[in-house]
């Protein structure tokens, strides 16, 4: 198996939101109404909102391939980036998708690898993540790379409000 990761820019945004739409539609469809995951879809990854995104320069993207196929992403944020405000030693790991027909291949342990290697690189002391509380095979993986509940917050899927767990690693 042939693994790469690519630093993705706004040349690949059509790719970014193909993918963002497809494995955030494969994981979550099944627990949300049709309405809401539409209007979740649409707003998430639009061009305009992923193109600001790709801008930022406190946060980063990187593309996985698999055997030259497309098979999930990573995005991580710093410094005011952060979707929680945090500390400044903190980097927050807000993506990890991978496509249904890449799962169970150790991709997600590629991804979080290189997020902690970029948290490192900038010399920050931990990271985190939000996790929907319902996501078990999520939370069972990030326990495993001994993240640990710290906390929660919402998260808005349409109309209907949800929580998200915190989860934390000391690097």
């Amino acid at each position: 198996m042939n693994i790469q990761l690519i630093q993705c820019t706004s040349e690949h945004l059509q790719a970014l939101q193909k993918i963002s739409r497809e494995t955030f539609y494969e994981t979550f469809h099944e627990q949300n109404n049709a309405e809401n995951m539409a209007a979740y879809l649409n707003e998430a990854f639009s061009n305009e909102k992923l193109t600001t995104e790709l801008q930022n320069v406190h946060s980063v993207f990187k593309l996985l391939y698999v055997n030259e196929a497309l098979a999930g992403y990573l995005k991580v944020n710093a410094n005011e980036a952060q979707s929680e405000k945090m500390e400044s030693d903190s980097l927050e790991v807000e993506r990890i998708y991978i496509s249904s027909k890449f799962q169970k291949l150790g991709l997600g342990k590629v991804l979080m690898d290189e997020a902690i290697r970029l948290a490192k690189e900038m010399e920050k002391t931990k990271i985190w993540l939000g996790v929907w509380e319902n996501n078990e095979n999520a939370i069972a993986f990030y326990e495993k790379q001994s993240f640990q509940k710290t906390g929660a917050h919402s998260f808005h899927m349409g109309e209907e409000e949800q929580i998200d767990l915190i989860m934390t690693k000391e690097l």
